[in-house]
C-alpha cells in the first residue's frame, strides 16, 4: 500500500499564491508519475500538472505560466507552486501517483483550494 499525505491548501485572494505538497510513503518500488488533479463543484476531475519519470512535465493549458510542478525524488514528494490564482482555480486538489511496474494508481484525500475576495 501507498499512503499520500497532502498539505498546503486554503483560502487565498485572487492574485495570491499557494504551495501544495504531497508526500508518498509505503510500498514504493519506484514512482513513474506524480501529479495533481482538481475537481471544481459540478465539474469533472481534471489534470492540473504532473511529472513523468523525473523530468517530463505536463500542464493544463489553463495553468501554464502560473503553476509550477516539481518533484523531490529522494523524498517521494511532489510540490505544486500556484501563482496568480483566480477564482476559476477553486476546487479540491488531489495528489495522484502511479507506481512503476505495478502501474497501480493512488489518490490522496484531497485538499481544498478556495480563491475568493
Amino acid at each position: 500500500q501507498v499512503q499520500l499525505v497532502e498539505s498546503g491548501g486554503g483560502l487565498v485572494q485572487p492574485g495570491g499564491s499557494l504551495r501544495l505538497s504531497c508526500a508518498a510513503s509505503g510500498r514504493i518500488s519506484s514512482i513513474y508519475a506524480m501529479g495533481w488533479y482538481r475537481q471544481a463543484p459540478g465539474k469533472q476531475r481534471e489534470l492540473v500538472a504532473r511529472v513523468i519519470s523525473l523530468s517530463v512535465t505536463n500542464y493544463a493549458d489553463s495553468v501554464k505560466g502560473r503553476f509550477t510542478i516539481s518533484r523531490d525524488s529522494a523524498k517521494n514528494t511532489v510540490f505544486l507552486q500556484m501563482n496568480s490564482l483566480t477564482p476559476e482555480d477553486t476546487g479540491v486538489y488531489y495528489c495522484h501517483v502511479v507506481v512503476r511496474l505495478s502501474w497501480v494508481e493512488y489518490w490522496g484525500q484531497g485538499t481544498q483550494v478556495t480563491v475568493s475576495s
